[in-house]
């Protein structure tokens, strides 16, 4: 297989695509093209690790799309999802959920600034300090 250059989104879509049986997403920028890759692969049927095409579902919400991963977790799944910022944080009901239930989730978060006053899509960690205390990080 040949070498190609990817950019980081890409990238931990590959991991994420490969060592997942199931992926729930939400587009939320920056971690949208993650979320768009997995896509494009399960609906073209490429074949994970596992032999299998990973379950790829699109949710209408941060919110569901973290609850679908525990339920999912719950059932004995190994899941994954994408998200940046403000979708992390709603997120954190079911992230404490998650980790007080020891539940092996994986969370590829593109770490963007928490929008305030003004709206930033800078890159920086305030995101994921937010969520510290759950115990999921």
């Amino acid at each position: 297989m040949p070498r190609v250059p990817v950019d980081g989104c890409t990238a931990a879509a590959h991991v994420a695509y490969y060592l997942s049986e199931c992926s729930m997403i939400y587009p939320i920028t920056p971690s949208s093209p993650m979320a768009e890759c997995i896509d494009s692969w399960s609906a073209a049927g490429r074949i994970n690790a596992f032999d299998q095409v990973t379950c790829v579902e699109q949710l209408q919400a941060e919110g569901g799309a973290a609850g679908a991963i525990h339920g999912a977790l719950t059932g004995g799944a190994l899941a994954s999802t994408f998200t940046a910022s403000q979708g992390l944080l709603l997120m954190l009901p079911n992230l404490y959920k998650i980790a007080g239930e020891q539940l092996p989730a994986v969370l590829h978060v593109a770490a963007r600034s928490i929008a305030t006053h003004a709206l930033s899509i800078h890159g920086e960690h305030s995101d994921i300090m937010a969520c510290r205390s759950s115990g999921a990080f």
